[in-house]
Order: C-alpha cells, then sequence, then structure tokens
C-alpha cells in the first residue's frame, strides 16, 4: 500500500509522530556512527601500515565514531531547546580530530602509510567530524569552525608530503562532502524541529477549537433561555395576578409557560448538537408577542428581511431576540419599541431596535451583547449601543451583504 507525502506528515504531525521522527533522526545517526567504524575497518586491512599503528588508528577511529554520535544527539537536544550547548563535547571531539588528522600526516611523512591512504584516511576523517559542530553551535561559528580544522587538515597532509594530484583528491572530495554532512546534519535537526512544531501547531488548534465551542455553546445558551426565561417570568407573573382575581386568562398564560419551556427543551437539545440558528422572521415576530404582552407597544419595519442571506437573518435574528431579552429586563418604564430593518447603501444591512425605558445607569458589559459582538464579527459585522436624549436608548448591528441580482 503506498503512502502519499499527505500522510507521512499527517502521521509525523500525529500524537507519537515527532518522538517517533526524533527516533527516526537519531538511529540515523546511529547508523552514520557505524558507517564510520565500517570505513575504519576497512582502511585499516587495506592499508600496508604497521600492526601497531593500525590498532591506534583503529581505536581512535572508535572514539571517534561514538563521541560523533554522542555530540549529535546532545547538539539536537539542544537545537530543540530541551539541552545545553554541548560545549565541552564539541572541545573534546574538535581535538581528537586534529589528533588523527596529525596522526595522518605523521604517518605519511615517516613513511608508514602511503598517499592513496591518507588521502581516504583525511576525506573520511573530514567528512564523519563535520556534521556535529555544525548542529551543536550556531550557523556562522559551526562553519568557521568546521572550515579551519579541515583547511588545517588537507594544509598538514600537503606539508607532510601528500603529493599534488591525491592533494588534489582530497581537497575535491572535502569541498563537497564536508559542506555536504555539515548541512545535512543542519537540517537533519531543523526537520525534527519543524515537525514538533508542526505537532504543537496541532495541540494548539485542538485546545483552539475546545475553547471555540466552549464559548460557542455558552454564547447559544445565554441567547436561547435568556428571552425565554425572561418570558416565562413574565408569563407565570401575569398568570399569578389573574390566578388571584380568579379569571379564566390565568390558564392561557400557564399553558404559554408550558409550551415556551417545551420549546426550550427543543432549542437547548439543538445548541448541544451544535446546530442551532435564528430565524429572523421567527424572532421579529416572537419580538412583537413577548412585548405586546409585557404592554409595551412595538412597531416592527421589515425592509430588506426577505432578501438578506441566511447566515445575515440567523445573526440578525439573534440580535432581535438579544435585544428583546433586554428590553424585558432592564428597561422597566419602557412603553413602545421600535424594530427597523433597512439597508445602509446597497452593501449593509442595517437594525435598529430602539425602546424609551433607558435607565439613568449606562448598560452593563454582561455576556449578551459581547455574544452578538462575535457573532457579528464573524459576518465583519458590529454592534454599537447608545443613550440618546429623551430616555431612549438605542441598539444598532451593522453586517455586510450584497443582494443578488
Amino acid at each position: 500500500m503506498s503512502v502519499s507525502v499527505e500522510d507521512w506528515v499527517e502521521r509525523l504531525a500525529g500524537q507519537d509522530g515527532p518522538e517517533r521522527y526524533r527516533r527516526y533522526a537519531v538511529g540515523s545517526v546511529g547508523f552514520l556512527a557505524a558507517s564510520e567504524v565500517a570505513l575504519w575497518t576497512i582502511w585499516v586491512i587495506q592499508s600496508d601500515g604497521a600492526g601497531a599503528v593500525l590498532a591506534i588508528v583503529a581505536a581512535l577511529g572508535a572514539v571517534h565514531a561514538a563521541i560523533q554520535f554522542m555530540l549529535w544527539r546532545s547538539a539536537l537536544r539542544h537545537y530543540l531547546t530541551v539541552g545545553p550547548r554541548p560545549v565541552r563535547l564539541v572541545g573534546v571531539y574538535t581535538a581528537l580530530t586534529v589528533v588523527m588528522a596529525a596522526l595522518g600526516c605523521v604517518l605519511l611523512s615517516s613513511g608508514r602509510i602511503d598517499a592513496s591512504d591518507l588521502t581516504s584516511y583525511t576525506v573520511w576523517l573530514l567528512m564523519f567530524w563535520a556534521g556535529p559542530p555544525a548542529l551543536a553551535l550556531s550557523v556562522r561559528r559551526g562553519a568557521a569552525l568546521v572550515a579551519v580544522v579541515a583547511v588545517a587538515s588537507l594544509v598538514g597532509a600537503g606539508v607532510a608530503g601528500l603529493p599534488g594530484p591525491s592533494l588534489v583528491l582530497a581537497v575535491s572530495a572535502s569541498l563537497f562532502m564536508v559542506p555536504f554532512m555539515g548541512v545535512a546534519s543542519r537540517a537533519s535537526g531543523w526537520s525534527v524541529r519543524l515537525i514538533e512544531q508542526l505537532a504543537s501547531t496541532r495541540q494548539t488548534e485542538a485546545r483552539l477549537a475546545v475553547a471555540e465551542e466552549r464559548l460557542r455553546f455558552g454564547r447559544d445558551l445565554h441567547d436561547v433561555l435568556g428571552r425565554n426565561l425572561a418570558v416565562v417570568a413574565l408569563k407565570s407573573e401575569l398568570a399569578a395576578q389573574l390566578a388571584r382575581r380568579g379569571r379564566p386568562e390565568a390558564v392561557e398564560h400557564m399553558e404559554e409557560v408550558q409550551r415556551i419551556a417545551q420549546e426550550s427543551q427543543r432549542e437547548i437539545r439543538s445548541v448541544v448538537r451544535g446546530y442551532r440558528t435564528a430565524d429572523l422572521h421567527t424572532e421579529l415576530a416572537g419580538a412583537r408577542s413577548v412585548l405586546e404582552a409585557a404592554g409595551i407597544d412595538c412597531r416592527i419595519e421589515y425592509g430588506p428581511a426577505a432578501r438578506l442571506p441566511s447566515d445575515v437573518q440567523s445573526a440578525l435574528g439573534w440580535v432581535v431576540r438579544e435585544g428583546t431579552t433586554n428590553v424585558l429586563r432592564h428597561a422597566q418604564g419602557a412603553s413602545s419599541c421600535t424594530l427597523s430593518l433597512r439597508t445602509a447603501g446597497p452593501t449593509e444591512a442595517l437594525l435598529v431596535m430602539e425602546n424609551d425605558g433607558a435607565s439613568d445607569t449606562p448598560p452593563g458589559g454582561g455576556t449578551g451583547l459581547a455574544g452578538l459582538r462575535e457573532r457579528l464579527t464573524g459576518l465583519n459585522g458590529t454592534l454599537t449601543t447608545e443613550q440618546i436624549p429623551g430616555g431612549r436608548f438605542r441598539l444598532t448591528a451593522r453586517v455586510p451583504w450584497e443582494e443578488c441580482t
């Protein structure tokens, strides 16, 4: 079964993806260290040097490979900001590399190895040396250190008597392999960090999605129950007064309370499912009904209500519902309320809700109006409130829209 690049990225961005990719990167470096040991073994087998000399080279090569692996792991931890910079280990690794380069030059100048042996010796040494310091240090310092050690080693080989053709071969191979290993090491660290940042971003997105869902649920619950509870309180109060007087209308009001309670149950289920919307025409009709039941004269100008897009109608429906709730709760002395829906230019719908029961104190910062602003912000709309002379309060919602022709 083939795996696409998208599937590969999705797996690495999953919960255990970064750890898996880090293990893969460290495993690759372990393979690189094993490759260095294998190359030094091949060099020892093919070389014509004395047994004691070859044993020393084999031992130093094995130590070099082990420190390379340790330094790369420590450098990766530092690069991922989970560990200190391994400065001491870089120093040990650099010193060992210089010692091995100097040993190769001494072996050539003393005649214990030939030119071809030193050529492969130097190229392999510098190739494996370049990766870890490039990741452990900053880009500039790592490049400078790698370059200094490489140049010094090649100059030393030339001084030790490495012939021109062999020296050219060593320099050419080093010019390609040393930067390649340095860049590859840096790129490996960068890819590990990128995968971890991607996973962290996914986790952040998940947390934000949960937070957004909580806000939506709280906002919808407030909008659904706010008006309904206000109407239940009003109807219950009227029913109680009528019942004390022995009026049969009390039964009608209590039946209305029952109907609103049942409607609230259905709406809460819709909120839980996430499909709750507000119908503008229904909300306007409901606003007229509950306001007039409270003794508040209600006048409505429907304007372009029928032509508005569904999302704009839903948003303005919530504005009507919350505005009606606030009139019932806070405008105790209100006798009239107007709801005017009209266009403000060719690309903006304007809903103005105004009543004459404004209190002397400015409105508080409840969650209802804040929730409305969040809804309208999603449509690039705005919501403003103002107290105007004559004890009137005005709620204005503006939402951009384009009429389909």
